[in-house]
């Protein structure tokens, strides 16, 4: 047998064995539940998704709260156009779904009984407001209409609404540009150091929230015990996926292109592992509904100041290994340059899986707290993000692990504020980030805080 035939058969146990590697860490969570799709213990089901049929059914759908604080168990009813109710209780991520069979108009309400203590529901616009502050809601059958149900704070004043909402939507983006930092400067180191785009780190942060329930929720640890038990496990997977399938295709000369592609397929196998495992569901790491907290105009729960106490220290000891350790240093030399730091005598292959292992341990970290902060996780909470994470990078810059700090600031900052634009509707607050993206490359390419390179 040639040796050329002898590695590919190498290469090609690897990356079975990189697959069934990741998978089988989701499949160790049938050891805590009887059933992969039974609803646990303590695990409150979203609502029932509702997929409109033409000529046959229509859908009414929308979420209480935010993807960083939804509201959930709590009760919204819809009125038909003949006068009859349906009511549904809210799931873990804030959602409500109605099927509809006649066109018409539709009431959406909430029972205030059912919000928690200190919030209640903003009324909605004149011309969309039900006798009894319903939000009216005009549906056909074979469509899908959303019913936007905003929640504020019960002790409202007007006078002040435009800086507390200023002041409320500001913390909302920091939080979430810290936690999308602590996945976007290992995706931008990643990148920098070997060049390939992941797209599969997403599905690491998912990862690290599904183990996190696996060891606290079902296994019953200590929430700091369990957290350490994923990270380490997490950054595991970061140094098994270069030793056995990365740094065999770098030798071989596989192209970027090519590497990148492995990467989409390895992240549809994880999802849909995910799925075949643990369910579509949304599953929470800890079961108790968090302590809500008040300091000024701005509200929010401890879990959410905790996790963002822990993303910036984290990020400042990232930081700081960079700048003041050698590794540090010989990890912004392999980024800048990795002929010239091999040829210094640096174990080129030594520091790019040292990356691998921390910034899979840094996803699997920011999907702990996610978890935490938006009160549970599912299988395609990664892919929700994904595009987010790769808009921070390319918008600090291009392999630059501080310019990807800053472009996941200033991601978190447009998606939480954007809204308060009377222009910008709040479901397209996403849409918002990318394009000041968009904007933001038009005017400098090489992105925030990257190296302006000469092309030709």
């Amino acid at each position: 047998m040639s040796r050329h035939a002898a590695h590919g058969r190498t290469v090609g146990r690897g990356v079975t064995g990189l697959i069934l590697g990741l998978l089988v860490t989701p499949l160790v969570m049938l050891l805590g539940t009887t059933s992969a799709y039974a609803d646990d213990e303590g695990d409150t089901p979203a609502a029932a998704s509702c997929l409109p049929k033409p000529d046959e059914v229509g859908c009414i759908s929308g979420t209480l709260g935010s993807r960083a604080d939804p509201i959930a168990d709590a009760d919204v009813t819809l009125t038909k156009p003949d006068g009859t109710t349906e009511t549904q209780t809210t799931g873990d991520d804030g959602k409500f779904s109605f099927t509809i069979t006649e066109d018409g108009e539709y009431l959406v309400g909430v029972d205030p009984e059912t919000l928690p203590d200190g919030f209640e529901v903003r009324p909605p616009p004149a011309n969309l407001r039900g006798p009894d502050g319903e939000l009216k809601v005009q549906a056909t059958v074979g469509g899908l209409r959303a019913a936007n149900l905003e929640i504020r704070s019960a002790d409202y004043d007007p006078s002040t609404s435009n800086w507390e909402e200023i002041s409320q939507s500001g913390f909302n983006g920091l939080r979430l540009g810290l936690l999308l930092a602590l996945a976007s400067v290992g995706l931008s180191l990643i990148y920098g150091t070997t060049g390939l785009s992941n797209f599969a780190h997403a599905e690491q942060v998912t990862l690290g929230g599904m183990l996190a329930y696996l060891f606290v929720n079902q296994q019953g640890m200590p929430l700091l015990v369990g957290g350490l038990l994923v990270l380490v496990l997490c950054g595991f997977t970061g140094w098994f996926q270069d030793r056995v399938l990365w740094q065999p295709l770098r030798r071989r000369g596989l192209g970027l292109t090519q590497m990148m592609i492995v990467t989409i397929g390895l992240s549809l196998a994880i999802q849909y592992g995910y799925q075949f495992f643990v369910g579509s569901r949304t599953v929470r790491v800890i079961v108790d509904n968090p302590t809500v907290t008040s300091f000024g105009p701005i509200t929010t729960t401890n879990q959410s100041l905790a996790a963002m106490v822990i993303s910036a220290v984290v990020l400042a000891g990232v930081g700081f290994a960079l700048l003041r350790t050698r590794i540090g240093r010989a990890t912004r030399a392999v980024s800048d340059n990795p002929a010239l730091a091999q040829a210094s005598g640096i174990d080129t292959d030594k520091v790019i899986r040292l990356v691998w292992t921390v910034a899979m341990a840094l996803a699997g970290l920011s999907g702990i707290l996610y978890a935490l902060v938006t009160n549970g996780i599912k299988w395609d909470t990664g892919l929700q993000i994904l595009l987010l994470l790769f808009a921070a990078v390319t918008l600090g810059g291009l392999g630059t692990a501080f310019g990807a700090l800053v472009g996941s600031l200033v991601i978190g900052f447009v998606v939480e504020m954007s809204p308060l634009l009377p222009f910008v509707p709040g479901d397209f607050k996403y849409a918002a980030a990318l394009l000041i993206l968009i904007v933001v490359l038009l005017v400098r390419p090489q992105g925030l805080l990257g190296k302006a390179q000469r092309v030709g």
